[in-house]
């Protein structure tokens, strides 16, 4: 039973919201600047901080249970086109030949791979996460960049808060003793800040490059990476194009198009 909770995320899930909120209600209970406001009748800030952290928890719930982009079946039907029409357009000698799951034994589109804790490829598979229990992929890349970028912004405003409540005292025993809790908050809130920072930096680069974490860290071990050097990326459409792409268009991506595109510009 206990391994059922743990595998379904439950756990996880459960420890971050009550972080979140155990770190909310410090940052509230200590004679911090958000206290003071409070205290005041100054209510803008502390609504506008609480309504933050909600964002960053309802987002955190989004992508944590949406579907990444699970591949279901072999179907290659998109809405860019049919599976016949893909092989009328791309000769089948120019790209590698799709390789069939030896896990779930679906056919993999390009760029998708199976994943050992969710049981399923998934497409344009980044990585999975264990923080949120879920893989990130095509169907929720989006949201877990916009969830990083709402977090780095709840946290980088709770270490200010945290900041503003520190007060001096006698000896460093009393000192511990009255700022203690906010110290540990402090602590936490400045860790996950910087993990934040790495995260978002590193996968905004990615982005920026139309590359994936799995793609970058493996791609000497990936059938259609093997013949590009380091610094050449079949996907790659320039970095304005990468990003609108990433950000602005909802649809799924045949991507043997793409990187046929890419391999002929390539030879």
């Amino acid at each position: 039973m206990f391994k059922n909770v743990f595998r379904s995320g439950f756990l996880i899930r459960t420890v971050h919201v009550i972080l979140t909120w155990v770190i909310t209600l410090i940052l509230f209970l200590h004679d911090t600047d958000l206290r003071r406001q409070e205290e005041n009748g100054e209510l803008m800030q502390p609504v506008v901080f609480s309504l933050m952290v909600l964002l960053s928890v309802m987002l955190y719930f989004t992508v944590s249970l949406m579907d990444p982009g699970f591949v279901l079946s072999d179907s290659v039907k998109c809405a860019q086109g049919s599976g016949e029409e893909l092989e009328e357009m791309i000769p089948q000698n120019t790209i590698p030949r799709l390789r069939r799951c030896g896990y779930c034994l679906l056919q993999q589109p390009m760029r998708a791979k199976h994943c050992q804790a969710c049981k399923h490829c998934v497409r344009r598979f980044d990585h999975h996460c264990p923080w949120i229990e879920n893989c990130v992929g095509e169907r929720n890349h989006r949201w877990f960049i916009i969830y990083l970028a709402v977090q780095l912004l709840a946290l980088l405003w709770a270490l200010h808060i945290a900041w503003s409540g520190f007060h001096s005292a006698g000896t460093w025993k009393l000192w511990l003793i009255v700022n203690g809790f906010l110290l540990a908050a402090l602590c936490v809130v400045g860790v996950l800040s910087l993990v934040v920072v790495l995260l978002l930096g590193c996968h905004l680069y990615l982005i920026s490059i139309n590359s994936t974490t799995w793609e970058f860290m493996s791609r000497h071990r990936i059938s259609y990476l093997k013949s590009y050097s380091d610094e050449e990326n079949p996907f790659d459409q320039g970095i304005l194009c990468n990003l609108w792409d990433f950000f602005c268009m909802y649809r799924t991506v045949v991507w043997e198009k793409v990187y046929y595109r890419g391999s002929h510009n390539h030879v």
